[in-house]
Formats: structure tokens, sequence, C-alpha cells
């Protein structure tokens, strides 16, 4: 019998704002079976896209992105705020509700026309993840989807994407 993954999800109000309900996916890693489970759908919902490489996006989709490659034979490779890889990168600059963020990657970590599916915990807004799209494709990868946890469907993230989104667990408010 699959595990229900929600029962793993930790509701947090109040985090880490005033009238913000965080969804906790630590609770989730310290089960096996549900990480486990977590893992094994993430690999069923990734495997028809046929990737070369998984991109993970920093630090949540690292978790998730990893054990999906090892699992899927592919190679792994991380997007990360800037200026916390070492070597050259290429960077992709993005407009946040106030302000602005950056993901960065290695130069030689995406060769042009790779398959290179995005893994994250979640999805929320859709930002991060259009921006790891946008990295990618800057490069010349090919992103045929992208695969999160959780999507919170209420936010919309869905919408500011022109990919297919493979989630596990939706929360409508």
């Amino acid at each position: 019998m699959p595990v229900d993954l929600k029962a793993h999800i930790r509701p947090i109000p109040d985090f880490p704002k005033p009238g913000i309900l965080f969804y906790d996916i630590t609770t989730l890693l310290l089960h096996g079976e549900a990480l486990k489970e977590s893992i094994d759908r993430l690999v069923a919902a990734v495997r028809p896209y046929k990737p070369d490489l998984l991109a993970g996006i920093e630090s949540r989709g690292f978790i998730f992105g990893a054990p999906v490659a090892y699992a899927l034979g592919c190679g792994f490779t991380v997007l990360r705020k800037k200026g916390k890889l070492p070597g050259n990168t290429t960077a992709h600059e993005y407009a946040l509700e106030y302000g602005t963020d950056t993901l960065e990657m290695h130069d030689d970590a995406v060769h042009p026309g790779q398959r290179v599916v995005l893994i994250d915990d979640l999805l929320a807004t859709g930002g991060t993840l259009a921006a790891g799209v946008r990295l990618l494709r800057q490069v010349g990868a090919e992103v045929p989807a992208a695969a999160c946890v959780i999507e919170l469907s209420f936010l919309g993230g869905r919408g500011k994407l022109d990919i297919p989104v493979e989630t596990l667990l939706t929360y409508d408010s």
C-alpha cells in the first residue's frame, strides 16, 4: 500500500512571516518509507521525459534530485544562488516580489542539446523554477519538464512555466 505522503508533511503557521502556512518536508525526510516513496514516485514521473541530466534547485532540490538521478542512471547538477559555486559560472537574474535574485550554474555542467529535467521540493509562485528553465535554455539545454514534491496550486506558479510540471502532492489553500 502506498505511503500517505501528506501525513508526513508538517504545516507550520506564520513561517517565515505572519500569514504564511509553511509546508515542512523535514518530517517526510525523517521517515524512511515516506522518503523512499517520494523518490520512487519522482523517478516514475521523470523517467518518461528521458533526461540526460537532472538539475536540482538550491537547496531542497538537491535532496530529491540526486537520488532520482542515481535511480535513472543520469547525471546531476546544481543551480545555486549567486556566489555559492567556485569556478566559472553562468547566471540568470530574475525578479522577486521585492527585488531580484540570481541563479548560477557551472559553465561546463550542461552541453547544448542535453535534455535536463529540473527538480525542486516546492512549486509556489513559479519564479524560481521559471528562472531555472531560462538559465538552462541560456546554455543550450532542452528542458522537457520539471518535477516537485509539493505544489501550492492556489499561488498559480504552474502558469509561469511553459513546460509540464509533475508534482506528488497538491495543496489548494
